[in-house]
C-alpha cells in the first residue's frame, strides 16, 4: 500500500470516528409506573392518572414499571389475564364493585441499581362504587409511595427509592450527562494524528 493511500484511509477513519464522537447524545427516558386500561384483549394508555380514574365494576386496570421516553414508547403490562380470570374467586358484593388489577414490576434491565423487580401479580380489589384506581390499588398492593406532586412512585414498596427520574433510554443506570465519550474523542484524535503524519511523510518524499 502506498503512503498516500495509507494517509487517505487513516484520514477517512479519523473523520468517521470524529462524526461518531460528535453525534447526538443517547436518547433519554424516564423510569416510572405507567398506567393502562384493558380494552377487550388489548391495553390502552390511560388518559387520566390512577388517582382520578374511577373504573366501573368489571374493569381491568394495569400498571407497568419501565424506562420509557413517552406514552407512545411506554411498555405495556405483560400477560393476558382478563376480569373473569383475575376475579374468578372473588364473589360480587352488593353496593361495591370489583376491579381487576395487573401490577407488572418490569424487568431487571429497567430496575434501579441494586434492586430486583418482584414477580408480576394480579389481584381483584373490592371497593366502594365511587373508588378510584389508586384506592383499589391501595387495598391489594401496599405500601404505595407518592411524591409531593402526587405522582405514584412505588407499588408494594418497589422501587425502594426514586420517582420518575431521567435515565438513558433502554438502560438501567441513571444518565450522567450528554456529550460524546471521552475514549471515542481520544481515539479519533489519535487516528487524525497518524493520518496527518502519513500525509506529511508523503509530501516530504515527493519534494525530496
Amino acid at each position: 500500500m502506498t503512503a498516500a493511500r495509507r494517509a487517505a484511509l487513516l484520514l477517512l477513519a479519523a473523520l468517521t470516528l470524529y462524526a461518531a464522537a460528535a453525534g447526538p447524545a443517547a436518547a433519554t427516558g424516564y423510569r416510572y409506573w405507567s398506567f393502562w386500561e384493558r380494552d377487550g384483549a388489548r391495553w390502552t394508555y390511560a388518559t387520566q392518572g390512577p388517582s382520578t380514574t374511577r373504573p366501573a365494576d368489571g374493569s381491568v386496570e394495569g400498571l407497568r414499571f419501565a424506562v420509557s421516553e413517552d406514552s407512545g414508547d411506554a411498555s405495556r403490562p405483560r400477560g393476558t389475564a382478563d376480569f373473569g380470570t383475575i376475579c374468578a374467586q372473588t364473589p360480587a358484593v352488593g353496593g361495591r364493585k370489583r376491579v381487576g388489577l395487573v401490577v407488572d414490576f418490569g424487568t431487571t434491565a429497567d430496575a434501579p441499581s441494586g434492586e430486583r423487580p418482584p414477580a408480576r401479580r394480579t389481584a381483584c380489589a373490592v371497593v366502594s362504587e365511587d373508588a378510584t384506581t389508586a384506592e383499589a390499588l391501595a387495598t391489594v398492593a401496599k405500601p404505595l409511595r407518592y411524591d409531593t406532586n402526587a405522582l405514584l412512585c412505588a407499588i408494594g414498596g418497589y422501587p425502594a427509592r426514586g420517582c420518575g427520574e431521567k435515565v438513558a433510554a433502554g438502560a438501567g443506570g441513571t444518565t450522567s450527562g450528554g456529550g460524546p465519550s471521552l475514549g471515542l474523542v481520544a481515539g479519533a484524535g489519535v487516528v487524525m494524528v497518524l493520518a496527518a503524519g502519513a500525509f506529511w511523510q508523503t509530501r516530504r518524499r515527493r519534494n525530496a
